[in-house]
């Protein structure tokens, strides 16, 4: 029997409610999150401009060394580029340029030589765009003094976490989630099994959960996939049903977004179906704009929710 999925007159009330419990956490607590992000990220840019000489040379191997600075050039440049704007104006392989930007890394598998022209393209097209009317000492050939090099990297990372808003808020919005769940968790006496120490899925024992577990699937073709599911709680002894609960935890700040993302919880719980049958457990912990359409479409797909303004809905799923 489901707990919020076949209550859709409830649901008018709820939205509203979620509404107001994410716009209140904005308000309160985002403008501190993207400030003390911009703080980092002015140090992380002034130790690129380091790197860099003050981005008067780029080496290939400086960028091979320290393939994170390469999200920070990108935002050096006038105007700012986009990564596949960099890939198309280098003339580069797109795996190059979204390998160091997500893994921190070049691409293990890549040619030495292929990798050193590549990264030559990318350091020219960089150096080529650089803004000189906020790299204010290129022009001159001078170097810069400690002013003008504070001011270039707070511009510089402001940039940067402009672009990047949206993943800053949701990152702490998840983390925030998360340590809801464990504090609701941990008064009911679960035990927390901390990552790494080797927890899986059919051994947890009873009574414990952990976050970010990678749920092994097999697909049609015989591959092995991780899927990585936000939480995942035993029921303690003698609870019924005994089958881990698995829990993804959902924030959004707009309406339209939740709609272009809703299939992918639909994708997920049919691979976790296919490789763990009909009985598997998997529902949304929601905060923020979730609309009756979204709820619709994950309740046709068997998917039930906990709206975090009311998280004692947890114990009707056996918690």
């Amino acid at each position: 029997m489901a707990v919020n999925a076949d209550k859709p007159t409830r649901w008018k009330n709820d939205i509203a409610s979620s509404v107001d419990l994410y716009n209140e956490w904005f308000l309160a607590f985002a403008p501190d999150t993207y400030r003390a992000t911009r703080v980092e990220t002015t140090k992380q840019v002034a130790e690129a401009l380091r790197l860099t000489g003050n981005l008067r040379f780029l080496a290939p191997a400086t960028l091979a060394e320290h393939p994170a600075i390469l999200p920070m050039l990108r935002m050096a440049t006038a105007p700012p580029i986009a990564r596949d704007r960099l890939v198309g104006l280098a003339r580069v392989n797109k795996t190059l340029v979204h390998t160091m930007e997500n893994e921190q890394r070049v691409p293990p598998r890549m040619k030495a030589a292929t990798l050193k022209e590549e990264l030559r393209r990318v350091a020219a097209i960089i150096l080529r765009l650089a803004d000189r009317d906020l790299f204010t000492w290129l022009e001159p050939g001078r170097a810069p003094t400690a002013q003008e090099r504070f001011r270039a990297s707070t511009i510089v990372a402001d940039r940067l976490c402009g672009a990047m808003a949206d993943p800053i808020v949701r990152n702490a919005q998840e983390r925030r989630q998360l340590a809801k769940i464990k504090v609701w968790l941990e008064a009911k006496k679960y035990r927390y099994l901390p990552p790494g120490d080797g927890t899986k899925l059919e051994t947890m024992a009873p009574g414990t959960f952990t976050f970010r577990l990678n749920v092994p699937a097999k697909l049609e073709g015989g591959a092995t996939i991780n899927i990585p599911v936000d939480t995942v709680v035993m029921p303690g002894q003698g609870r019924t049903p005994s089958t881990p609960l698995l829990i993804e935890a959902k924030s959004a700040g707009d309406f339209t977004n939740v709609n272009k993302r809703r299939k992918e919880e639909a994708a997920k719980m049919a691979q976790l179906r296919a490789n763990y049958g009909k009985r598997v457990r998997y529902i949304l912990f929601l905060c923020g704009y979730f609309d009756s359409g979204y709820l619709g479409y994950e309740a046709a797909e068997g998917i039930d929710w906990v709206w975090e303004h009311r998280m004692d809905d947890l114990d009707q799923f056996g918690l």
